[in-house]
């Protein structure tokens, strides 16, 4: 099982966030905010991302109802894909991004990231956590290469430490 290259998606009804984790690593990052104009626009540049990157899978957030069922949201993409996917040959993964706006919207805020600047990057925020959780749930399910047996270099006892005295601990309110 050789490496996979995978663009995550997440379809709304404004606009779609675009985030990509490249052959060889675990981790997912934002590329970018496709705005939907029209739909055929949207799915001309949605396409135009998943071919210029040469992807070998497409995950897709799918936006669950908190049952677990799928509601009009999760429909609306449904069809979007289907007309996005009426060329492309590349394997589809719809994946559930339950509260992954929102998750995006706690990190942001808590980066400092408000108003127009939130509206601008949310979207790909949000695909970018969605195909994290994808990626680590094919992590934790062990579906990687298990040939793949590689140890990591091992340091000499002491090496790279750096030589700092010990502190006597301090008492109450900081005195020594």
């Amino acid at each position: 099982m050789g490496t996979v290259r995978r663009i995550g998606l997440d379809p709304g009804q404004r606009r779609t966030g675009l985030a990509i984790c490249d052959e060889g690593t675990s981790v997912a990052v934002p590329i970018g905010t496709v705005e939907h104009v029209g739909l055929k626009q949207a799915l001309v540049r949605v396409r135009e991302a998943i071919v210029a990157r040469s992807v070998d899978e497409v995950v897709v957030g799918l936006p669950l109802r908190l049952d677990g069922s799928e509601g009009q949201a999760a429909k609306r993409v449904r069809r979007f894909m289907d007309a996005l996917c009426t060329d492309l040959d590349v394997p589809i993964v719809f994946w559930d991004e339950r509260l992954s706006t929102v998750a995006a919207e706690r990190a942001l805020s808590d980066q400092g990231v408000d108003g127009r600047a939130r509206r601008r990057v949310i979207d790909q925020a949000a695909a970018t956590i969605m195909l994290q959780s994808y990626i680590d749930a094919k992590v934790e399910t062990c579906q990687v290469d298990p040939t793949d047996v590689s140890i990591p270099p091992t340091r000499k006892p002491g090496a790279g430490r750096s030589r700092t005295r010990s502190h006597r601990p301090r008492g109450r309110r900081g005195e020594r």
